[in-house]
């Protein structure tokens, strides 16, 4: 009698699936403790280091920021506009800033601001600059050097996480000074009010969770590409159209966000 082979109920393939895929996460985690111990260390802050750093941040923020934070402005201002007006329509105009603030300020600027970078920065890393900075060295942190690491591979994951703040605080601001003149025009009589509402949105918990959520965002985004060109062994630009680490930064953030709203409204 014909036997019929099922690959997809081989028990053995989804354990060594399973296995590869925990000593992929930890690889991330083990690179990523490296890179932030070498970036709180004073001796990486050379003049060589502090140069390539300053160099890097210039390219992945300074470059960017003035046509993002144009664009960021023009996406929020409708937004704003959009949120204000459809309050109004149902009499709930005094809800409108407070609906402005925790959607736009809170929630969509950190995530694009991330997103933005590593599709920038952050995934470029992976189809030219790694293979070009590390010809031999490219398959496993532990077979790269601390000299290496700390010249060739911190400034970028520091000026990538530098980006990440820099960018989503810039957007903030700007963000919450449109909403106060898409309410109340140039007229300096609503800033009470205004302060008032967005003290009681942004009261501590808040605003700590606001800050290690961009944070964790900017972590993300510096390391997880960077880890997963490490890791990936190098091959033809056309063997496989998917850059290392996309899918899995993409379901970082998206597990740091879905954490930061289950613990702000559940």
């Amino acid at each position: 009698m014909r036997q019929t082979s099922y690959p997809h109920l081989d028990t053995g393939a989804w354990g060594r699936a399973l296995l590869r895929g925990a000593a992929s996460w930890w690889h991330m985690v083990h690179f990523g403790a490296i890179v932030l111990v070498m970036a709180l260390s004073p001796s990486t802050y050379n003049r060589a280091n502090r140069a390539t750093t300053a160099k890097h941040i210039y390219a992945s923020t300074w470059q960017v920021l003035p046509w993002f934070t144009a664009l960021s402005a023009l996406l929020s201002l409708v937004l704003i506009r959009v949120v204000v007006v459809t309050a109004q329509s149902y009499g709930l105009s005094q809800y409108a800033l407070q609906m402005v603030v925790r959607v736009l300020v809170l929630e969509l600027i950190p995530l694009s601001a991330a997103v933005f970078v590593a599709l920038r920065a952050g995934l470029a890393f992976n189809m030219g600059a790694t293979t070009s900075a590390l010809p031999a060295q490219a398959d496993s942190t532990s077979r790269l050097s601390v000299t290496r690491l700390r010249v060739d591979l911190v400034p970028r994951v520091m000026a990538s996480a530098f980006a990440v703040l820099t960018l989503a605080m810039v957007s903030s601001v700007i963000a919450l000074v449109q909403a106060y003149i898409t309410v109340y025009g140039l007229s300096p009589w609503g800033l009470p009010g205004y302060t008032r509402t967005v003290a009681h949105v942004f009261d501590l918990a808040v605003t700590l969770g606001f800050l290690l959520k961009t944070i964790l965002f900017s972590l993300a985004v510096a390391v997880v590409p960077v880890a997963a060109s490490l890791e990936t062994p190098v091959q033809p630009a056309s063997a496989d159209t998917v850059q290392p680490g996309a899918v899995r930064l993409f379901l970082v953030l998206l597990l740091i966000e879905a954490g930061s709203l289950a613990i702000k409204y559940i």
